[in-house]
């Protein structure tokens, strides 16, 4: 069962007024920003050589957190997915 449109998730989802949901299409990697932090995570250790799998996650653990402080970097990921990320307007009361 898929519970991202379960019965159940559909009544949560509308007992929050506050709350927006968009469905996606179920496999679309081109709208998922964190397609591409991997994607430049992977190429950034594509051609060093690792002595075991202890210094492998020092490397990700570091190049993860120069990524985080780049937030241009990050705001391009976003940008590439071409969604919309303004929030919407609130409902009239």
């Amino acid at each position: 069962m898929n519970t991202h449109v379960s019965r159940a998730m559909r009544q949560l989802v509308a007992n929050r007024d506050w709350l927006t949901v968009y469905q996606l299409p179920p496999y679309a990697p081109e709208l998922n920003p964190v397609e591409a932090v991997w994607s430049h995570l992977k190429r950034s250790l594509a051609n060093l050589a690792k002595h075991g799998i202890d210094q492998l996650n020092a490397m990700v653990k570091t190049r993860l957190k120069r990524m985080q402080y780049r937030t241009s970097l990050i705001e391009g990921f976003l940008a590439k997915t071409g969604l919309d990320l303004t929030p919407p307007q609130p409902k009239p009361l």
